[in-house]
């Protein structure tokens, strides 16, 4: 299915990997409706980031996706619902895990309902914490799914909801797992900008926590590609967005944090035309499609992170 003209609504709209689909869909000729939870201050959250001329191109609404007769009236007209919308931060929800439930399994339940009784197609955002800590590596799309959290178990309780709307009632949907997005808009409390900004603060030393775990990494470009790909597939698939697994280790300012690149075999999302676009540049080695080369590599574009402060501003500011 083409997304060109067509009605589309992305719940969670204010996120960050949300305010980047909802510029990307725009620039892929859709008609928009961008719905923000409310905020008694009219707060767009990352969507003021947006730039003006596209974000003029999109009908901004706000509400909450706990309510169903308010998701009924925002899904109406749509083709395709890309949702997005949860409470997240796996900490909170120790100590508030009914919250969870409700934002993200019900949440989940009003929007497939309105899916199923306006005809549109829905693009469910899981996430890779579903899988807990790994069985086996690489982690792949059967591997058990783990609610070691709070957080976790409602995003897998949502996820079978949606397994449960296309098995039952032939509700034509996908679930995408992405794994750790960055990129611009992104929370300080993420590791590639908690790498910079303890940099930028003068830090000599970094404090990154475990060091030892392989973290899969996708700039939001290649994350929200995905989404827009998988829009288009036929009736349910499941997908997890990974493309090169990270070590960060601890280094000094002059001996920066170093990233050991190695690609996933097989890529369950390249079946369907997804392939990371944005290369990624730590100390040496960078991604070139879809094999790795050197620093003497020609590459336009490449996240480089320098040798000096200045130049580590620099990259911030572009």
């Amino acid at each position: 299915m083409r997304l060109d003209g067509k009605k589309v609504l992305v719940t969670g709209a204010g996120g960050f990997i949300g305010s980047h689909l909802v510029e990307a869909l725009v620039r892929e000729g859709c008609r928009v409706r961008a719905l923000l939870h409310y905020d008694a201050r009219a707060h767009r959250g990352n969507l003021e980031l947006v730039p003006a001329d596209v974000l003029g191109e999109v009908e901004v609404i706000t509400g909450d996706v706990v309510d169903p007769h308010y998701v009924m009236g925002a899904v109406k007209d749509c083709d395709v619902v890309f949702h997005l919308a949860a409470l997240i931060a796996i900490p909170h929800s120790y100590v508030a895990p009914a919250s969870y439930v409700q934002a993200n399994v019900v949440g989940t339940l009003n929007v497939l309902e309105a899916c199923r009784a306006w005809g549109a197609r829905m693009v469910h955002t899981s996430t890779s914490e579903c899988y807990g800590t790994a069985r086996y590596t690489p982690i792949d799309e059967e591997h058990p799914l783990q609610g070691q959290s709070p957080y976790s178990a409602s995003k897998i309780g949502a996820d079978k909801m949606v397994e449960s709307y296309h098995l039952s009632f032939g509700l034509p949907v996908a679930t995408l797992r992405p794994f750790n997005t960055y990129g611009p808009r992104q929370s300080a409390r993420a590791v590639i900008p908690g790498i910079l900004t303890q940099l930028l603060s003068g830090r000599t030393e970094l404090h990154l926590g475990d060091t030892q775990p392989l973290r899969d990494m996708n700039f939001v470009s290649d994350t929200v590609a995905g989404f827009v790909k998988i829009a288009g597939c036929a009736i349910r698939c499941e997908a997890a967005l990974f493309e090169i697994h990270l070590v960060f280790v601890e280094r000094l300012l002059h001996d920066l944090p170093r990233a050991d690149l190695e690609e996933r075999p097989e890529d369950f999302p390249r079946e369907r035309g997804w392939r990371i676009g944005f290369e990624l540049h730590f100390g040496g080695v960078v991604t070139d499609g879809d094999e790795l080369v050197r620093e003497d590599h020609p590459r336009v574009g490449a996240f480089e992170i320098p040798n000096d402060e200045r130049a580590i501003g620099r990259v911030l500011e572009e």
